[in-house]
C-alpha cells in the first residue's frame, strides 16, 4: 500500500488535466471530477479515477486540489451540501490552484478552517506548456506547517514553488504576473508588427532580440505563436480578461497605480469584445494589427 496522501482533483481543464497526470506519474492516487466526460475519461485512462461528484472525489481524500477558472466556479465547488467544505475529512489539506482574487482565497480558509480543512491558496504561472512540463512557477498563501505539508506534492507540479505570506498572498502574487505577463506580450505584440512592416526578418528578428535584454520567458513561449499566427488556447484572452480585472480592482483597492496595466487591460478586453476570448493572448497580436491597419482572419 502507498504511504503516500490520497489526492482528489477538481476541475480538468487545459491545466487541470496534465497536472493531475504529472500527479500519476509521480506515484498519488488520483481521483478527479470535472463537468468534460472525456476529460475524466482522460483521467482514467491515464491510472485515475474518475467520480461521479464532488462529494464522491473528496470524501476520503487527504489533500484536495482545485483548478477551476474564477472565483464563481470556487465558490461554487467549495461550498453548499454537494461541496468540498462539507464534504471533505477534517484534517484535510485543501490546495486551491485557480486564479482568483485574494479576498475569495481568506474567505475560502475561513470557511474551510471552520469545519477543520486547512487550505493554501497555490495559483500557478507557466501555461500549458508549463503544466505539461511540470515546471510551473507556484505562488502559495497559507500557514508554513500546511505548505511544508504540501511541498512534495507541488513539487511534482512545478519547479519554483514559493510561499508568498498568509491567506491570499498567493492570489495576489498571481495577480502581479498577469499584469507582468499581458503587458510583455502586449509590448512582443506590437514589436512584431514593427518588425514586419519595416520589412525586416521576423524570425532573425525575434531570434536577436531574444538573446538581449529584451529577451523574456513570454517572448521564448510565444515567438512560435507570433511567427505563425498560431492562437491555439494555451491561456485564453477571456481568462486573461479576468486577470486583469482582479490586479486592476486590487490595485484599486491599496492605493497602487497601473498606468500602463490599465491600458493594456482595456487592450485585452477590446480584443475579447471583438470575437477573439478564445483565443491563446498571444492573440493580443490582432488587436495590434487591426490598430496597424492589418486585416486579420476571423
Amino acid at each position: 500500500m502507498s504511504t503516500l496522501p490520497k489526492i482528489a482533483w477538481i476541475g480538468l481543464g487545459i491545466m487541470g488535466s496534465p497536472m493531475a497526470e504529472n500527479l500519476i506519474k509521480a506515484g498519488y492516487a488520483v481521483t478527479g471530477y470535472t463537468l468534460e466526460q472525456d476529460k475524466l475519461k482522460r483521467l482514467a485512462d491515464n491510472g485515475g479515477t474518475a467520480a461521479g461528484s464532488i462529494a464522491e472525489a473528496v470524501k476520503d481524500a487527504d489533500v484536495v486540489i482545485t483548478m477551476v477558472p474564477a472565483s464563481p466556479q470556487v465558490e461554487a465547488i467549495a461550498y453548499g451540501p454537494d461541496g468540498i467544505v462539507e464534504n471533505a475529512k477534517p484534517g484535510a489539506l485543501l490546495i486551491d490552484m485557480s486564479s482568483i482574487t485574494p479576498q475569495t482565497s481568506i474567505d475560502l480558509a475561513k470557511a474551510a478552517g471552520d469545519k477543520g480543512i486547512r487550505v493554501l491558496d497555490a495559483p500557478v504561472s507557466g501555461g500549458e506548456a508549463g503544466a505539461i512540463e511540470a515546471v510551473l512557477s507556484i505562488m502559495v498563501g497559507g500557514h508554513q506547517a500546511d505548505f511544508d505539508a504540501a511541498r512534495p506534492i507541488l513539487e511534482a507540479l512545478g519547479k519554483t514553488i514559493v510561499l508568498c505570506g498568509p491567506h491570499g498572498s498567493g492570489q495576489t502574487v498571481k495577480a502581479a504576473n498577469q499584469l507582468i505577463v499581458a503587458v510583455n506580450i502586449q509590448a512582443c505584440a506590437e514589436a512584431v508588427v514593427f518588425l514586419e512592416k519595416s520589412g525586416v526578418d521576423l524570425a532573425a528578428a525575434l531570434d536577436v532580440l531574444g538573446g538581449g535584454l529584451a529577451g523574456s520567458t513570454v517572448l521564448a513561449r510565444k515567438t512560435d505563436n507570433f511567427k505563425n499566427r498560431d492562437f491555439k488556447p494555451g491561456f485564453r484572452i477571456d481568462l486573461h480578461h479576468k486577470d486583469m480585472g482582479i490586479v486592476t480592482d486590487a490595485a484599486r483597492t491599496v492605493g497602487a497605480a497601473l498606468p500602463v496595466g490599465t491600458l493594456v487591460a482595456s487592450l485585452v478586453a477590446s480584443l475579447r469584445a471583438q470575437g477573439d476570448g478564445g483565443l491563446d493572448h498571444s492573440a493580443l497580436l490582432r488587436g495590434v494589427e487591426r490598430l496597424s491597419g492589418h486585416a486579420t482572419e476571423s
